[in-house]
């Protein structure tokens, strides 16, 4: 009737589903096709994309089923779990839907969100015909999910023993892992399936997990004690360790329910003090969870009381940390020792103490050890000799407190540091109870600490103004100004200083009130209010200027008043505080000891913000650091954009040099900001009559510094300018090789500047004042793309020397630069350069074989280099090898030795033997005892040095 009168055949409930859903559910088959006939759409997902396919299948109704798919149901759809109907029927067991479905199906093993297959839902829901049929149709048995788990191991864990058989009989593997390394046998033990596990162990498996838990570990774990013993009686290792060294024992002294499996496992003989790798024995495990009926079955079974872990700790320290009050009972009572040390050389009582455990601490100190042993005198404190008063002070603990005071601790004991526990609830305690405990149980409030920090010093630095109030009553007000009178005071910093650091507002009113000196300052003459001004504390700031701080005292380190402090910070409203406290205007311009002013400092950190106020003052913005660097120098070479822009809008000038004589334009250049250079040079030439050349005190000018850096676009924004224009140099430099700015350019390989220059018609052979041009100067220090720019772009003269007669050629031999040697070469037009001599008569041979370049060594004698030639120490190429003079003098002595065994030589080139025996004549530097040439042996006379033998030879590999 709602059909016929026009109803929404696909109207959606609050979740999305459609009458097709429900008769779906309700497996009404004629209902169900009556809708699809009427629109009904078929496929339709509800809110959790669950199709009328997904609810007849779950309602096990083959015939809603039929329907559906006879009206093009998709059976492959998905719901947001990624299951297909066949997973819902896996999971339902519907077994005629599942054979209406599968023909359909490309395959039955599709996954859904979580890895698992139709099986998969079989097997956990124990559904054995389901099983049964998926295998038949080829479901994959092995197939794992996304933690690899099979569906062996869904079975295993739910107990369901005939699907478990059912997959073993079919081929499952019963030793799978899946990524945790459980196998099957660790999952039902887990859940303790006891059927299963004998099943399972009827099949001889028993392998570790991943962390090297057998299933006897995992058991033990989860208090399966019927598992427990089922494993132990068929021969389980009771004290297998995993891969931490825990055994069974250990994890069924930490579980919740693992009472009766330790007990099993110590009547079939577990080591009941087995320890771990960071030596807990069953007993620590046992402390840790509060477990004191084990912890009696432990020790009346042999377990060691006083056993330490790795940290020292025993079963009493652990049980004092985690506050197990009866347990510590137990194992006092056991006779444990209460003044054993543990981590950090803590008694238990400290523990306690530091873990806020009252109990435990009333129950330590009353058991039967003395207090004062137990309390920790002076002479027996652990690392950092804090008593337990000192970690309850420090926690905040104040039952603890109370119980420690009442067995008679020591109030004013201290620790290393020379603190006491009011020190320390002077630091911590936020409502002032445990403080004023302490106080009233005879703590001295004046007691300082090796630092001359009292506990009103903590107070102050931890802003706890109750505390001040409170301490204060038991202070002497000038405890300060004794403090600072003192020589060896290891500081000189107040509770002022410490609240103004920090920022505590409402702890500095209370020190105002009875401080008489507020600029006192401390170990560096800073003053409260400077403190407060460089952490830029407002409210602070304020408070010490209307108690009449001033805001003039500097401090001694460096000269500095609060005002420098602040800008450096850029605490804008700080800075404002304190100029308009200040009465007169030179505060603003106000030098540190290295002469910078607020305005340098805020340029130099980039605060525009200060900087804008400090302009606003009028601030001198020309003024002068003690290297004579402006403010504007300062934002240059930090690089502060915005604040430069500030400087050059209140006209600072641009030509006023530092100590160097470098101008803004220099460190502009330098620095490489082309954008401010072309701004400076506009400033700067537009002051009449024109720009001079600007040069600094080395003769520098901004393009030399731009060429050395490698800033192309300052090159080009200062040639753009004719009157910044100055390609040539100067004869003085602190380099002592670049000279003009394509020196420069050269030295540091910066091809673009050397391209740059080169455009720009900069000379090219130009040398400098040892002769070097830069061609030279690229070749010596292997800048090969400057180099080739030179070579290439500007065609370079490649036969200029220097003064010491070495071209372009001989210093990249000589300095190893073989790249440049190659490429020099491959460039050389005039092959006389190949065997020029410098005024050491070396050739690039000579120079190229010392430095061992080999590819430029062969590329030179294939070009012709004369390996005859020698140099004025009479050595040859091959000889110039040597490491030294000695050296090549054996060098030559063992080739003459060898010129015998040699082929005649059949030109006129003199012997090794007659070239050795003139190196003493022709080397002036040569000694007298110099070695001679050897005679042959088949010539006694030896070889004239006129002419050669048959004993010579003419081959060049040997020399």
């Amino acid at each position: 009737m709602l059909i016929y009168k026009s109803e929404d055949i696909n109207a959606l409930d609050a979740e999305k589903r459609t009458p097709l859903h429900a008769a779906a559910f309700l497996g009404d088959a004629e209902i169900t096709e009556l809708l699809i006939l009427s629109g009904a759409r078929v496929n339709a997902k509800d809110n959790m994309w669950l199709t009328p396919l997904h609810r007849a299948v779950a309602s096990r109704s083959e015939e809603a089923v039929r329907v559906l798919i006879r009206h093009s149901a998709d059976v492959n759809a998905r719901d947001k779990n990624w299951q297909t109907p066949l997973h819902v029927a896996a999971a339902n067991n519907a077994l005629r839907c599942a054979e209406v479905i599968i023909p359909l199906l490309s395959s039955v093993n599709v996954s859904d969100r979580g890895g698992r297959t139709a099986l998969h839902h079989a097997a956990l829901n124990g559904h054995t015909e389901m099983v049964n049929l998926l295998l038949t149709k080829g479901a994959n048995i092995n197939a794992f999910d996304k933690k690899d788990g099979r569906a062996l191991h869904w079975a295993a864990f739910m107990g369901h023993l005939d699907v478990v058989c059912l997959l073993v009989n079919q081929g499952a593997e019963i030793s799978c892992k899946d990524k945790r390394g459980y196998t099957p046998l660790h999952t039902a033990a887990s859940s303790g399936q006891i059927a299963v596990v004998k099943h399972l162990l009827n099949l001889a498996i028993d392998e570790s997990n991943a962390f090297g838990n057998t299933a006897l570990h995992v058991a033990c774990f989860n208090g399966q004690d019927n598992v427990v013993s089922e494993l132990i009686d068929y021969g389980a290792n009771v004290s297998q360790p995993n891969n931490k060294g825990f055994t069974p024992l250990h994890f069924a002294a930490a579980s919740t329910h693992g009472a009766l499996c330790l007990e099993f496992l110590v009547n079939n003989g577990a080591d009941v003090n087995v320890q771990s790798r960071d030596g807990k024995s069953p007993l620590h495990m046992t402390a840790v969870h509060g477990r004191f009926t084990r912890s009696q079955t432990l020790i009346q079974s042999g377990g060691e009381i006083d056993s330490v872990d790795k940290d020292g700790n025993t079963p009493l320290h652990i049980a004092a940390r985690y506050g197990h009050e009866l347990l510590i009972n137990t194992l006092i009572t056991s006779g444990a020792d209460c003044t054993r040390r543990g981590v950090h050389g803590m008694f238990p009582l400290h523990l306690a103490a530091l873990n806020a455990h009252s109990d435990c601490c009333r129950k330590l100190l009353s058991s039967g050890k003395p207090q004062t042993t137990l309390l920790i005198n002076t002479r027996r404190k652990p690392k950092g000799k804090m008593t337990p008063l000192h970690y309850a002070a420090a926690s905040r603990h104040y039952q603890c407190l109370e119980t420690l005071v009442a067995c008679g601790t020591a109030i004013n004991a201290t620790d290393q540091w020379g603190r006491s526990a009011l020190h320390y609830a002077a630091a911590s305690d936020l409502d002032r109870r445990c403080l004023e405990f302490l106080l009233q149980s005879g703590a001295t409030a004046s007691l300082k600490d090796k630092q001359g920090y009292s506990p009103v010093h903590y107070a102050a630095a931890y802003g706890h103004r109750h505390c001040l109030e409170l301490v204060s009553l038991h202070t002497l007000l000038d405890r300060d100004d004794s403090h600072q009178d003192d020589p060896e005071s290891p500081n000189a910093r107040s509770p002022l200083h410490l609240a103004a650091y920090h920022g505590h507002a409402q702890a500095l009113e209370v020190l105002l009130q009875g401080e008489r000196e507020v600029d006192q300052g401390d170990e560096a003459g800073r003053t409260p209010l400077a403190l407060a001004a460089l952490r830029g504390h407002t409210d602070c700031v304020h408070t010490l200027l209307s108690q009449g701080a001033s805001p003039r005292t500097t401090d001694t380190q460096y000269g500095r008043n609060p005002i420098h402090l602040a800008v450096m910070n850029g605490h804008t409203t700080c800075v404002r505080l304190l100029l308009d406290e200040s009465d007169s205007a030179d505060l603003v311009d106000a030098p540190d000891s290295q002469g910078q002013t607020p305005l340098m400092l805020a340029v130099a950190g980039g605060h525009v913000d200060a900087v804008s106020l400090l302009l606003e003052r009028e601030a001198n913005v020309n003024l002068a650091d003690n290297h004579s660097l402006t403010a504007l120098h300062l934002g240059l070479l930090c690089g502060q954009e915005e604040c430069i822009q500030c400087l050059l809008e209140q006209e600072a000038s641009v030509l006023l040099g530092d100590s160097r004589g470098r101008t803004a334009i220099h460190l502009a250049a330098a620095r490489g900001h082309a954008s401010w250079l072309s701004e400076l040079l506009s400033i700067a030439c537009s002051e009449p009559p024109s720009l001079p050349p600007l040069r600094d005190y080395n003769g520098y000018t901004p393009l030399h510094w731009a060429c050395y850096y490698g800033h192309e676009g300052c090159v080009e924004v200062l040639l753009e300018q004719k009157g910044c224009r100055c390609i040539d140099g100067n004869p003085f430099t602190p380099l002592h090789c670049a000279v003009t700015p394509l020196h420069a350019a050269a030295f540091s390989g910066h091809v673009d500047c050397v391209q740059l220059l080169i455009s720009h018609d900069a000379p090219v052979d130009t040398a400098d004042q040892s002769g070097r041009t830069a061609l030279m100067m690229a070749a010596e220090k292997g800048r090969v793309g400057a180099l080739e720019a030179l070579l290439t772009s500007a065609n370079a003269n490649l036969s200029l020397t220097d003064k010491e007669g070495n071209t372009a050629l001989h210093l990249a031999c000589s300095n190893g630069k073989e790249d440049c040697v190659l490429l020099i070469l491959e460039k050389l037009s005039d092959s006389a350069l190949i065997n020029a001599t410098n005024t050491a008569l070396q050739t690039p041979l000579h120079l190229a074989a010392r430095s061992g370049l080999k590819q430029a060594v062969q590329e030179l004698l294939s070009r012709g280099a004369n390996v005859q030639t020698v140099d004025e120490n009479g050595l040859t190429p091959a000889l110039a090898c040597a490491p030294s003079r000695e050296v090549a003098d054996c060098l030559a002595l063992i080739l003459a030795t060898m010129m015998p065994f040699c082929s005649p030589c059949s030109s006129g080139a003199p012997s090794p033997g007659s070239l050795l025996r003139q190196l003493p004549h022709q080397g002036g530097k040569v000694p007298s005892a110099g070695p001679r040439g050897p005679r042959s042996p088949r010539n006694p006379s030896g070889p004239s040095s006129e002419g050669t033998t048959e004993n010579d030879s003419e081959d060049s590999e040997t020399f």
